[in-house]
């Protein structure tokens, strides 16, 4: 690893990782759930815990808060921003440290959107915006459902598949690929890319891990170096060459941009449909019902987003001295929001453990966050979803668990790194539609 690499691990994820480790040792939930094996296979019940202690909580790192009401008026609050390295309360002296030793343009340093706050933040994200509007993601609807049928076409009708290798990663990775100008041969890098870079949204990560999402991330920054040069001598008909006709970011900018997109708009939706196939395969009466009212597949695919949560966390830190829930905060603290604990806040929430693709709310999750910061690709993902899960079991009516699925070993995206299944019979269903 080199140096300037070694110190920024140590100060951005060794000495956390030595902290959560400790308090987790001593029975700390919120060290648990962010620094052990449950934070990522079963990571509810100790949300559960951290929310029995109070609306806000002061943890050994952060602060922290699973209230659906103060989660959502945090993240809507101009007063909070993401201007922190990491979004721990790090010693000042740390603080200069890590910004001298920066890292190529990826999804979890400045200038991304999700690590930026208004006006460079409103800069950047403008130009992007048009690729997500509800014209431009109805457009892409027919290359959705033509992706998905071409992958169950593949699947073989009787037989077994891993789901999250055969058919949950290959729907999002193809539209986003075209969005991006990407050749279609070079899919499985990304993913690779996807796989090795995707810790570093974490707190506390190994050091192999943080060294392997770095070499991964240098690869990915001389691919798009070629590949943002290709489009500035032949632009295409996608949201990156137009990024580079404009002109309003340098190739710093549209790296960071491209490398963002990518990972929100893979990561997520491979979780959503990965999550969304084992919650229906669990709640066997619940697919009955949506067998029984199809029109039903949106909310569904909201009670997925709200239940089992693709994306469990993220983090604000004050701009200025602020009070919350009668707690007083320092200009430069954070807060971990857990938009996992707040998708299941029982004030909110009837029930809240229960799946119920019928549930009336299931909408007012959080989990696309909320104010300047929500996803973009909230509706893209929502379409994706809908369609692919949809197409999926209308295809495969008798499909079963073939084994235990198996979770990925990260925190903050939180999703299937296995899901085998036996396919059954294969059915021409009728064409599944996108409301």
């Amino acid at each position: 690893m080199k140096p300037q690499y070694w110190f920024r691990w140590f100060s951005v994820q060794g000495l956390p990782r030595l902290v959560l480790r400790s308090q987790a040792r001593r029975g700390h939930p919120f060290a648990q759930l962010m620094g052990g094996r449950q934070g990522f296979t079963d990571p509810y019940p100790l949300i559960e815990q951290l929310r029995a202690q109070g609306r806000l909580v002061k943890t050994p790192i952060a602060w922290a808060s699973a209230d659906h009401e103060l989660v959502r008026a945090i993240l809507r609050d101009n007063r909070f921003g993401v201007r922190a390295n990491k979004n721990l309360d790090l010693p000042g002296p740390l603080v200069r440290l890590v910004e001298r030793f920066p890292l190529p343009p990826n999804p979890v340093e400045p200038p991304s959107m999700l690590v930026i706050d208004p006006p460079e933040h409103t800069r950047m994200r403008r130009p992007v915006a048009a690729a997500f509007t509800p014209r431009a993601v109805a457009r892409l609807r027919d290359r959705v459902e033509s992706v998905t049928e071409e992958l169950l076409e593949e699947l073989p009708s009787g037989g077994s598949a891993d789901l999250i290798t055969a058919f949950a990663a290959q729907v999002p990775i193809a539209i986003i690929s075209e969005m991006l100008g990407f050749p279609r041969e070079d899919k499985q890098m990304f993913l690779n890319w996807g796989d090795a870079a995707t810790p570093l949204l974490d707190i506390g990560i190994s050091r192999r891990a943080h060294r392997t999402a770095l070499d991964a991330m240098e690869v990915m920054n001389d691919y798009l170096d070629g590949h943002i040069e290709r489009l500035r001598r032949e632009p295409g008909e996608n949201i990156l060459s137009s990024l580079v006709t404009a002109g309003e970011l340098d190739t710093y900018g549209l790296k960071a941009t491209a490398s963002l997109l990518m990972g929100a708009g893979f990561e997520t939706t491979v979780n959503l449909i990965g999550n969304g196939v084992v919650q229906l395969l669990s709640h066997p009466d619940q697919l009955e019902r949506l067998r029984a009212e199809p029109e039903l597949w949106p909310n569904a695919v909201e009670e997925v987003l709200r239940i089992d949560a693709p994306v469990q966390t993220t983090a604000r830190s004050a701009l200025e001295d602020v009070e919350i829930a009668g707690i007083p905060l320092r200009k430069g603290n954070t807060v971990v929001v857990s938009l996992a604990g707040a998708n299941r806040d029982p004030k909110v929430f009837e029930d809240p453990a229960r799946f119920d693709v019928g549930r009336a709310n299931a909408k007012d999750h959080l989990t696309f966050s909320s104010g300047v910061h929500v996803c973009l690709g909230a509706s893209l993902a929502r379409m994706e979803a809908t369609y692919a899960l949809r197409a999926l079991f209308e295809r495969f009516p008798d499909m079963r668990l073939a084994g235990a699925p198996r979770r990925r070993e990260l925190f903050t995206l939180h999703g299937y790194e296995r899901l085998p299944v036996r396919l059954g019979r294969s059915v021409r269903a009728p064409q599944a539609t996108v409301v």
